[in-house]
C-alpha cells in the first residue's frame, strides 16, 4: 500500500516537472521569436531607410543634372546669339535705331530683374540688413566706375562690327580673359599659375590663326582698327569685372541682386546721358524706339539675360560649364553664319577656335594649381 502510494505520489511530481520545463522552453521561443522579430523590424526600417535615401540622392543627382544641363544650353544659346543678333539687327551695313536706347534697355531690364528677385526674398525671407536697398553714400560711390566701363564697353561692340563679322567677334571676344588674369594679378594680387600663363599664350595663337586670311593678300581678315577695338573692349571687360567683384567682395554678406541693382542704376543714368549726348535730336525727332523690330527686342533680351545666365552657372554649375558653352558658342556662330551671312568656313578659323577652346579649358584648370 505505501509502496503503491509512493509510487502513485512520484508521477505527478514528474508530470508537473515536465509541464514546467515545458512551459519554459515555450516562453523562451516567444521570447527568441520576439527577439527575432523585433531584429528583423529593425533590419527592414534600415533596409528601408537606406533606398529612401538611395532613391533621394538619385533624385537629387538627376535634378542637379537637369539643372545644369538647362543653364549650359542657356548660356550657349544666349552667347552664340549675341554677336548674330548685333549684326542681324543692321540694316544696309547700318544700325537704323539708336545704340544708345538699346543700351539704355538693356539696364534697364537688367534692373528689373534684379528688383524682381529681391521683392521674392522679401516676401519669403523678409526685408533684412544684408537684403534692404537702402545704402550709405560709401557704398554706393564705387558703383559708377564700372558701370562708365561697362557703357564703353556695350558702345563699342556695336561699333566693332563694321570690322569684324560675327564668327571673328566671338573669338577676339576671348581676349578678355587675357586682361582679366593680368588685371587680377595687378589689382586683386591673385598669382597666376605657370598654365595660366600658358594659356594666355596658346588664347593669342588661337585668336590670330583664326583671322588668317588663305583667300587674300591681307594676312588677317580683321583690319588693325578692330583688333585694336577688340582689345581696347578686353580690357575695358576684365578691368570693369575685376573691379566689380573687388566691390562684392567687399561687403560679401550684402546680396548680390541689391549689389546688381545699384550698378545697374548707374549703368541707366550712363546710359541716359549718352542718349542726350550722341542721339538726342535723333530721338527727339523720330521717336525713342526708331527703327526698332522683333529682332532687336530679341537683342535686348539676350543681352539681358546673358549676364544672369552668367551669375546662375556659377550658383548651380561650375566654371568648366562656362568654359564649354563658350567653347561650342564659337563653333555655333560660325555655323549659323554660313547660312545667314553666308561666312566662309575656313580651315584656319576651324583649327583657331579648337586652340581657343584649349586654351580657355586649361586657363579653368589652372585655377585649381596657382
Amino acid at each position: 500500500m505505501f509502496q503503491n502510494q509512493g509510487q502513485g505520489g512520484a508521477y505527478p511530481t514528474i508530470a508537473n516537472s515536465m509541464e514546467y520545463r515545458k512551459i519554459k522552453d515555450q516562453d523562451k521561443v516567444e521570447d527568441l521569436s520576439g527577439g527575432d522579430v523585433e531584429d528583423l523590424r529593425g533590419k527592414t526600417h534600415s533596409a528601408i531607410g537606406k533606398d529612401v535615401a538611395m532613391l533621394s540622392g538619385i533624385s537629387s543627382h538627376k535634378s542637379q543634372w537637369k539643372l545644369k544641363s538647362i543653364v549650359t544650353l542657356a548660356l550657349t544659346i544666349l552667347t552664340s546669339s549675341q554677336a548674330i543678333l548685333i549684326v542681324w539687327s543692321k540694316r544696309a551695313g547700318r544700325y537704323e535705331y539708336s545704340v544708345t536706347t538699346a543700351n539704355f534697355l538693356v539696364e534697364t531690364l537688367k534692373c528689373a530683374l534684379s528688383l524682381a528677385a529681391l521683392t521674392r526674398i522679401w516676401l519669403t525671407e523678409g526685408v533684412t540688413e544684408d537684403n534692404r536697398l537702402s545704402t550709405t553714400l560709401d557704398e554706393v560711390i564705387v558703383y559708377p566706375i564700372p558701370a562708365a566701363l561697362y557703357l564703353i564697353k556695350n558702345l563699342l561692340q556695336y561699333y566693332i562690327f563694321a570690322y569684324v563679322d560675327a564668327p571673328g567677334y566671338q573669338i577676339l571676344k576671348n581676349l578678355n580673359i587675357i586682361s582679366t588674369g593680368v588685371l587680377y594679378r595687378i589689382i586683386l594680387k591673385k598669382r597666376l599659375s605657370e598654365i595660366q600663363w600658358a594659356a594666355f599664350i596658346l588664347l593669342c595663337a588661337g585668336c590670330t590663326t583664326a583671322q588668317l586670311n588663305t583667300n587674300s593678300d591681307q594676312v588677317l581678315q580683321t583690319p588693325v582698327q578692330g583688333w585694336l577695338m577688340a582689345i581696347v573692349m578686353a580690357l575695358l571687360s576684365g578691368f570693369a569685372g575685376v573691379y566689380t567683384e573687388a566691390i562684392i567682395k567687399k561687403r560679401p554678406q550684402r546680396n548680390i541682386n541689391v549689389q546688381n541693382f545699384w550698378l545697374y542704376v548707374f549703368g541707366m543714368a550712363f546710359n541716359a546721358v549718352a542718349i542726350l549726348v550722341q542721339d538726342f535730336d535723333e530721338v527727339v525727332n523720330k521717336g525713342f524706339f526708331h527703327g526698332y523690330s522683333f529682332i532687336i527686342v530679341l537683342m535686348i533680351i539676350n543681352h539681358a539675360l546673358s549676364g544672369i545666365a552668367v551669375s546662375m552657372v556659377m550658383k548651380y554649375a561650375d566654371n568648366i560649364v562656362k568654359v564649354y558653352a563658350t567653347s561650342v558658342a564659337m563653333l555655333l556662330t560660325a555655323v549659323v553664319s554660313v547660312f545667314l551671312f553666308r561666312f566662309h568656313l575656313s580651315l584656319a578659323f576651324f583649327l583657331g577656335s579648337i586652340v581657343v577652346s584649349v586654351s580657355v579649358y586649361l586657363h579653368t584648370l589652372g585655377k585649381g594649381q596657382k
